[in-house]
């Protein structure tokens, strides 16, 4: 783990808000996305894309993904893009070393806790029940419960708002600029996930306050023991 200044004490001090994004950051589902976007691209663009191409479409709402590559037809690749997603989906999400452990341990301490993304309300909802951390979440801001999405600070302000907290006490844990600037523009510290499908240098010109190494991490930084809260 480090922060910017290459020491992480100090960095999140007086945090009692953890808001977390959630594709790539809690759960691994980065196998379904790459193939749910290779699923359209070759039903719409035969033969024009590859793996390393859709790696680049990860992050923004399917929406502006498929705006810039034809605004006429954003319906129908969305249609497409979420019906193989929906179908796939158990198969091909996977779980990240120690986040539930992490993720336990912080609601046990009484951490305020609650899930940010760009993802549709339903489709998360299914994600963290696969992966057995719904019961953590009673928070989640999703896609569709927002006029504007990350890096907009509305999704976190209604977060925050949702949990009672303020974004003084609050960090924003994620894997995409989006979560990263998202934080900044809403007052929160922020935390890059070094495990980011985009890679840590990627992260890390965002200049979050730190990056996390693994899940656990975020247990050092907040001073979090099991029987302990720092």
């Amino acid at each position: 783990m480090t922060a910017n200044d290459n020491s992480s004490t100090g960095a999140l001090s007086n945090i009692d808000t953890i808001l977390f994004d959630l594709d790539g950051t809690l759960i691994n589902t980065v196998d379904l996305i790459v193939a749910s976007f290779m699923h359209t691209m070759e039903q719409y663009y035969p033969g024009e894309y590859e793996e390393k191409d859709v790696i680049h479409f990860i992050g923004p709402p399917l929406s502006e993904t498929f705006h810039n590559l034809d605004p006429d037809r954003v319906e129908e690749m969305s249609h497409t893009y979420r019906t193989f997603n929906l179908e796939k989906h158990d198969e091909l999400v996977r779980e990240y070393e120690g986040v539930y452990e992490t993720v336990d341990l912080l609601h046990r301490q009484g951490y305020n806790m609650a899930i940010v993304t760009t993802k549709r309300h339903d489709t998360a909802v299914k994600g963290l029940k696969l992966m057995g951390l719904d019961r953590f979440f009673d928070v989640v801001v999703a896609l569709d419960d927002v006029e504007n999405y990350k890096p907009h600070p509305e999704p976190l302000e209604k977060a925050l708002a949702a949990l009672g907290s303020t974004a003084d006490r609050a960090v924003m844990v994620g894997d995409s600029h989006h979560d990263i600037l998202g934080g900044k523009n809403t007052g929160t510290k922020t935390a890059g996930v070094a495990w980011s499908v985009k890679g840590r240098e990627y992260i890390e010109t965002y200049e979050p306050d730190v990056m996390l190494e693994t899940m656990k991490d975020l247990l050092d930084i907040l001073h979090v023991h099991a029987g302990k809260r720092g």
